[in-house]
């Protein structure tokens, strides 16, 4: 006997379910949905139009469905079965929605199809069925830590060398009105760095043990105290020649030549002043734009690793607020290092010490003799010398780390350290180092100090790390600190190792094992980022648990979040190429990568977002680096076009605003293979984002970059400092491919020069009053 078919039945009226009035012919209401013209947001939250009637058909299928159940059971009632029904019962009660219009009757009820609904499944599985107030509307980025009561901020513009006037506020969560209001007025920033009135601490680490500290020296304790520097030999300048950069070739005789210098044109464009800068060679920009503060200086070889080193806050004063900057290059321009080959050691390279201190010729005010703010000069104060080969990244503690400074009466017989300093190196290996204090070291150095190729850098040769962790399978390949303890390390087999080295930088000798071990990709994971923030219990109390959420990217064009409590790894976003860097903001709370078409994204790990993406910035180049910071929303690029780019990630909401979204060019690097010298141009006018996706529907066509660059030209690394308090959070340091390194001074200003709130003391809730900023829509 053939199968016989249940009759299609007819489906209510929408507008019933919905509680809307209908017209007279019964079709629905007349005035319901509001027509916007064809035009794109710029934000990957707005629907697919396609998509989203799709989903929309989809959800009412479902409210269908569980509203039939009802009927059913209703019929079934009246009917007085003697048999009562197996059926499950639907989680969702649709009883309380009026399905009769107002004034009118609505149709009468028909026989539905009844469907059962499994308990803990969403109406739809479409990602576009969440609700948007506009389509011209940008979500508001909102950060995952939110630090509640009283917070410092400056209250005068900082300066490099002095010390930071500071007073306590409100932080920006302390209540939803000062939280609207600091993030709005963030928005308005048009300036290439961050609003020195709107700074201000919002990291986590589970060392502050508590989360109402309001002072640095409680958010950022120092650590590691009771670490002693270990044994270091100091070399002779002809002993740390091979440790030192080199050219590619050799002298007759086979000894290795110093890497020649660089030419490179600085200056305004169509003035500029060829100029040959020699290896540790160092000079301000100052000389061709009177009013920068910027630094330039040669490390030698490509950089790889570029990290500043934190200081503790009682400790700046007592050096002068002196600035440390570790420098990784490699040991010659052409070296390549290839995924998964190891080095055996002893493999000799070196990590390079930089600093940026106030000028001798300056007086107590921390000024130039002729009036003008110092804006320091940089030198290598120390070069230490390895055996672990080149390092792919170097990372300080995040935490302060060096010793007190109160004891430097006998720093000669007990020399300071500067930091605890980790970094992935080519001999596969995950190595930390505890680095000497370069002042109480330099006076001790033995041999000449004025030779051209060293000038007055001690060589300092460390036999012998705090920690070193090998892995027999694969080799570190990148690493991340959570906090002052743990660590996670992306091997090139894409394996996600988590340490804690705090315990084993106290267990000397015993094997060092992970505590979590896990495959997060199919091939070498080429960056990953701890999510900073705290553990929340079943009680809504912040822990002081460690971070339990990573975010990685492989060459596998995979961008995953991963919580190593399940160790199961959620795909974000997939590209067609490598994810050369990840970095986590704290402002926005979202992961800052990179997508197809040289696209620069930020994915959102709030909950109620979880996963969102939108875009950030489409650089003309593909990124080779990402610096996001603690103190400020200004997102740094490298890109590989030669390119240093800031941008202000919570830029306003909403497409409609006065206030553009710009990009700013700090500068730029070119490379003549013609003539094989180089040229920096900066002094670029700041440009409009553009949305290239938007722009094609269009018709629009929007200048790209020809696709091919010099290797030599590519912005490596690029990093904000962060951990040297409010004062110095503006230096921005970048590495190249050709050696040249560079630090900036950059601030922020506001739309037209003026703040929103009447100041930051309407924008922090100091004062009370309602502002005409706080009935403007998001």
């Amino acid at each position: 006997m053939a199968r016989q078919l249940r009759t299609r039945t007819s489906r209510p009226n929408y507008a019933a379910l919905a509680g809307l009035h209908e017209d007279d012919n019964g079709a629905g209401p007349s005035i319901v949905t509001q027509e916007f013209e064809e035009d794109d947001s710029g934000s990957d939250f707005a629907p697919d139009p396609v998509a989203d009637d799709q989903a929309q058909e989809e959800a009412e299928d479902m409210v269908l469905d569980a509203e039939g159940d009802i009927d059913e059971e209703e019929r079934q009632t009246k009917r007085k079965r003697s048999v009562p029904s197996t059926r499950e019962k639907s989680v969702l009660d649709y009883r309380s929605a009026s399905v009769i219009s107002k004034g009118k009757k609505g149709p009468a009820k028909t026989p539905k199809r009844s469907v059962t609904v499994v308990p803990g499944l969403a109406f739809s599985s479409s990602k576009q069925t969440y609700a948007l107030p506009s389509l011209h509307h940008r979500h508001r980025s909102t950060g995952v830590y939110k630090k509640e009561g009283k917070i410092e901020r400056l209250t005068c513009p900082p300066e490099l060398f002095q010390l930071e006037k500071t007073t306590l506020t409100n932080a920006w969560a302390s209540s939803e009105v000062v939280s609207g209001r600091v993030n709005k007025s963030w928005g308005h920033n048009v300036g290439p760095g961050p609003l020195w009135e709107l700074i201000e601490d919002r990291g986590w680490f589970k060392e502050a043990r508590s989360t109402i500290e309001t002072l640095e020296r409680g958010l950022r304790p120092r650590v590691y105290e009771n670490v002693a520097l270990g044994p270091y030999e100091i070399l002779t300048p002809n002993d740390a020649t091979s440790y030192l950069p080199t050219d590619v070739g050799t002298t007759e005789e086979g000894a290795l030549k110093p890497p020649p210098p660089i030419a490179c044109a600085f200056g305004p464009f169509g003035k500029q002043t060829r100029r040959e800068i020699e290896m540790f060679e160092a000079f301000k920009m100052a000389e061709y734009f009177p009013k920068s503060k910027s630094h330039v200086f040669n490390a030698g070889a490509p950089v790889w690793g570029l990290d500043w080193c934190p200081i503790h806050p009682d400790d700046r004063e007592r050096s002068g607020y002196k600035q440390y900057l570790a420098v990784a290059p490699f040991p010659s321009k052409s070296h390549s290092p290839m995924i998964g080959t190891r080095v055996q050691r002893p493999s000799p390279a070196c990590v390079q010490i930089w600093s940026l201190e106030r000028k001798g010729s300056h007086n107590s005010d921390g000024m130039d003799v002729d009036g003008a703010e110092d804006s320091g000069e940089m030198r290598c104060e120390m070069v230490l010398c390895i055996d672990s080969g080149p390092a792919f990244e170097v990372k300080w503690c995040p935490l302060p780390s060096n010793d007190s400074l109160e004891d430097s009466d006998d720093a000669h017989e007990h020399p300071r350290k500067l930091g605890v300093l980790g970094g992935t190196f080519e001999d596969g290996s995950l190595t930390f180092y505890a680095v000497p204090d370069p002042a109480a070291i330099r006076p001790s150095t033995g041999g000449p100090v004025d030779r051209p190729l060293l000038g007055k850098s001690a060589c300092i040769k460390l036999p012998k790390p705090l920690l070193r962790i090998e892995l027999e399978e694969a080799m570190c390949w990148c690493f991340d600190w959570a906090n002052s303890e743990v660590v996670a390390v992306g091997t090139t087999i894409g394996t996600i190792a988590i340490y804690n080295v705090g315990k084993g930088l106290w267990s000397e000798g015993k094997p060092m094992l992970p505590t979590h071990y896990f495959t997060a990709h199919q091939s070498a994971i080429r960056s990953l980022a701890w999510v900073r923030a705290p553990v929340i219990s079943a009680t809504g109390e912040v822990t002081e648990d460690n971070p339990t959420v990573v975010a990685s990217g492989g060459y596998d064009g995979v961008e995953c979040i991963t919580d190593i409590r399940e160790m199961g790894g959620n795909v974000v976003n997939r590209t067609r190429d490598v994810v050369t860097t990840m970095e986590f903001s704290t402002y926005t709370g979202s992961i800052a990568t990179i997508d197809h078409e040289n696209m620069i994204k930020a994915y959102s790990v709030f909950t109620s977002t979880l996963g969102r993406g939108h875009t950030v910035l489409e650089p003309n180049g593909p990124i080779w680096s990402l610096s996001a910071s603690d103190y400020h929303p200004q997102l740094a690029i490298g890109v590989t076009d030669g390119s240093c780019l800031t941008t202000n990630t919570m830029r306003t909401a909403r497409r409609g605003s006065l206030v553009p979204f710009l990009e700013h060019k700090i500068y730029q690097l070119d490379y003549s293979r013609a003539l094989g010298e180089y040229r920096m141009l900066e002094n670029f006018l700041p440009k409009e984002t553009q949305n290239r996706p938007a722009a094609s529907r269009q018709n629009k066509s929007i200048p790209v970059g020809t696709g091919a660059w010099p290797p030599e030209v590519g912005i490596h690394r690029v990093v904000w400092n962060d951990g040297n308090g409010l004062g110095r959070t503006p230096l921005l340091a970048s590495a190249t491919g050709s050696g040249l390194c560079r630090v900036d001074w950059l601030l922020g200003r506001w739309m037209r020069d003026q703040a929103p709130y009447t100041g930051i003391e309407g924008i922090r809730g100091e004062t009370a009053g309602v502002f005409a900023e706080d009935d403007e829509s998001d």
